[in-house]
């Protein structure tokens, strides 16, 4: 059995189990899970962690669900043993007086640690692992700690298809590594390096690993891309749409391997080429201060050398003006880039002069997803289909840049 199905499979058989009462429902599951272990030894799992990565799953939280699949030894802050939780338990941690209450225990901090090779459950889904809750101003933060590598199996699903070529997926395993070890290195919060969403990478736990996203992180095992000597903060998108955009574009700081390229073929992707619409009432209602929108002079536009917009004026039917930054427009019309045009569309009577008339709607069409710094994963998607491997994918995407092999103590 694969494990991206195995939270699928564990739904359908909670709701099948829910209607048991007391603690026979509990039972049931937990024959089933052993079951499970069974069939799931085959896949592979690495050593013990040499290096852990610390990733919030859940932050400022009222109250978390934590748990194991195993049994699963209960610390302090210090480490010391609390006790132990029974497999397949799921137990309520709340915050209380400044520390972390769980069951029948409290402390500064309470620590989750499956025994035998098992899952730690955080919240509504399951990871390799073990899992770290502290008190925060406004409630729960939960971390996972969780093998470099393991983790990397997870992010390749939830950033990518695992069943995508596997020159693509080995680029995103070395890209993703050393996007988690740069911010591992440069950690600023004293709690984690990353998070789980796209704000750092997504990382939904085992539901997205595969047989081909554990193939692609065991190839690249420790491979990490430098540059000046450091590892480097290897950004990746969606999709560029034809063209990735220099970092000063998007961060204002230039920084020497984000550099923008141009991709020599025909993307294929379902992000290559997108259009929305829009009337000029709804423009106004998302972009405010101005009324309804009647105009975005092309004179006012400003664009990067790929075309992506740096800012634009919005003219409105009361006369005001107002110049918008294409990231503030990206976020308000919700498009999927800041690589578009605007296109008026005038109405179609034939007796108005259209001279003078007023657009009846407005066409966005764009290219592309993401904010386009270095790899695109569809352009990383395409590159390996035409055969290029995933060192020719990485050094056409980050520019001044070799890749090295760390050394994991």
């Amino acid at each position: 059995m694969s494990l991206e199905r195995f939270p699928l499979l564990l739904c359908s058989y909670l709701r099948a189990l829910m209607p048991l009462k007391g603690r026979s429902w509990w039972f049931g599951l937990f024959i089933w899970m052993a079951a499970f272990a069974a069939m799931e030894s085959a896949v592979s799992r690495p050593a013990q962690a040499a290096l852990e990565l610390r990733v919030a799953i859940e932050e400022s939280v009222s109250q978390v669900a934590v748990g194991s699949s195993t049994k699963a030894i209960v610390r302090d802050s210090s480490g010391r043993p609390l006790g132990e939780i029974a497999p397949m338990n799921a137990f309520i941690a709340q915050p209380k007086q400044g520390s972390v209450s769980l069951d029948r225990w409290q402390s500064g901090q309470i620590w989750v640690e499956p025994t035998g090779g098992g899952y730690a459950y955080i919240g509504d889904r399951w990871y390799r692992g073990r899992t770290l809750v502290v008190p925060s101003k406004s409630g729960l933060t939960a971390v996972n700690y969780v093998d470099l590598e393991q983790y990397l199996y997870s992010v390749l699903g939830g950033e990518m298809n695992g069943n995508w070529p596997q020159e693509a997926l080995k680029a995103q395993a070395v890209a993703a590594r050393s996007y988690a070890l740069f911010h591992r290195q440069k950690a600023i919060n004293g709690l984690y390096d990353v998070v789980d969403t796209t704000a750092s990478q997504v990382y939904r736990g085992i539901r997205d690993e595969s047989t081909g996203t554990q193939a692609a992180v065991n190839a690249t095992a420790e491979q990490v891309l430098i540059s000046g000597g450091q590892i480097i903060e290897a950004a990746f998108h969606s999709s560029a749409g034809g063209c990735t955009e220099n970092s000063e574009n998007v961060w204002s700081n230039p920084v020497p391997y984000l550099r923008s390229v141009t991709e020599n073929f025909a993307e294929v992707s379902p992000v290559a080429q997108w259009e929305e619409a829009f009337s000029p009432i709804a423009l106004g209602k998302r972009i405010t201060g101005v009324g309804n929108i009647v105009s975005f002079p092309k004179e006012k536009i400003k664009t990067t050398q790929c075309g992506r917009i740096i800012s634009m004026e919005v003219v409105g039917d009361t006369g005001r003006r107002r110049t918008v930054s294409g990231e503030a427009l990206q976020s308000a019309l919700n498009l999927k880039s800041t690589l578009f045009n605007i296109i008026p569309q005038l109405p179609s009577a034939a007796n108005k002069d259209k001279a003078q008339a007023s657009p009846s709607n407005f066409q966005v069409l764009g290219r592309g997803f993401g904010h386009g710094l270095g790899l695109s994963q569809w352009g990383a998607y395409n590159l390996a289909q035409g055969g290029k491997n995933y060192q020719q994918i990485l050094l056409h995407y980050y520019q001044n840049t070799a890749l090295a092999k760390i050394q994991v103590k």
